[in-house]
């Protein structure tokens, strides 16, 4: 096997995107993706039977599809990579089933990797403007916002020691969008509903509560307090509910821009403001952002001058890279490969509540 330029197959299926992604060493060469997000949207939300069915009827279309892009085979291929944890149970059922039935089949190396983990090792594809290669610089940390998770991460090495610094003790950031969406009638997805709309109005119209922001919460660096560098989100979509039913007992029209845009302005507050704060406290000097609500214009914005503000570089992938995608999942093995790290085989289970802190599964 070719450690020094691996050609690695990445397989993702942990919610409703088949992505399937193919990367030698840390040159991209190809990133489908096949979205079952339309079949969701009469729902306001993942239906994971709906999402296992959508993986089984694409992937073998986008496997074929990728292969095609990339113009290599599977025999020129020198590993396999899937993620195994965290997501959806069914989900991730599937792209692990099928990535052990590749790797029986072909006789390729399987690893099994951490979801979360992923969208840091796309960090390290090389500059698409360039073609220059990446490195993961020292002291770096790591801001995921997606529907299913918001973390805050100090990468010790992107192939073994990842530490978990903050995570949400409830609901997702995107999560909140959702509900946040459905509660205005947004409709789904909610994340880019939401950012269109509070576009158009005022973030400081209502002032809505920022979770865990208390001093009882936050204490000092000294003594920092039970909840430092953790989100709660679930407290304001419920203030957003009842701002809402405070509008319709009124008779009022509800302003619907302002809604969303002070909601959209107390996530990003929160959660831009832990992130820096967790990044001065431990050193890092480098963040990346990653995940689905990493497209979100204002968290871009506000995160990206807060991160100057205190000296701190950010680092944003391409939008079609933040979401969940197989050339992530391509990347992260590739690092694993040219690292030396054994194969996971074909014994493991997917774990639908994978730590962060297990980059990859062992033998």
């Amino acid at each position: 096997m070719n450690r020094t330029q691996p050609l690695v197959l990445g397989i993702e299926s942990s919610c409703d995107e088949t992505g399937v992604g193919l990367v030698r060493g840390t040159t991209l060469l190809t990133n489908t993706v096949s979205s079952s997000m339309d079949a969701h949207v009469r729902f306001g939300g993942v239906i994971p039977e709906i999402a296992s069915r959508a993986h089984l009827d694409a992937f073998v279309p986008t496997l074929e599809q990728a292969l095609a892009d990339a113009g290599v085979t599977l025999d020129e291929v020198d590993a396999i990579a899937v993620t195994s944890g965290p997501g959806l149970a069914g989900a991730l059922m599937v792209g692990v089933c099928a990535a052990k039935a590749l790797a029986v089949a072909t006789g390729k190396p399987l690893y099994a990797i951490n979801h979360l983990v992923a969208h840091v090792g796309v960090g390290l594809l090389d500059d698409r403007a360039t073609s220059r290669r990446r490195e993961l610089p020292e002291n770096l940390g790591a801001l995921l916002v997606s529907g299913g998770h918001t973390e805050i991460l100090r990468i010790n090495s992107i192939t073994s020691d990842v530490e978990l610094l903050g995570s949400t003790i409830d609901d997702a950031a995107g999560e909140a969008y959702d509900k946040v969406a459905r509660i205005l009638g947004l409709g789904y997805p909610g994340g880019p509903a939401i950012d269109r709309m509070a576009r158009t109005g005022n973030p400081k119209a209502i002032r809505f509560p920022r979770g865990l922001s208390q001093p009882k919460y936050m204490g000092t660096a000294d003594e920092p307090g039970p909840h430092r560098y953790d989100w709660s989100f679930s407290g304001l979509k419920t203030a957003v509910a009842r701002c809402v039913e405070q509008f319709e007992a009124r008779g009022e029209e509800i302003p619907v821009a302002d809604i969303a845009a002070a909601f959209q302005e107390a996530v990003v507050d929160v959660i831009s403001s832990k992130a820096v704060l967790a990044c001065r406290e431990h050193g890092i000097k480098d963040v990346l952002l990653g995940g689905g609500v990493a497209a979100n214009s204002r968290l871009r914005e506000l995160t990206g001058q807060r991160c100057a503000s205190a000296g701190i570089r950010l680092h944003v992938p391409p939008l079609d890279l933040c979401t969940d995608n197989g050339a992530m999942v391509a990347a992260l093995g590739a690092q694993l490969v040219m690292a030396g790290a054994e194969p996971s085989g074909i014994g493991f289970a997917p774990d639908s509540s994978l730590p962060v802190t297990s980059v990859s599964l062992p033998a």
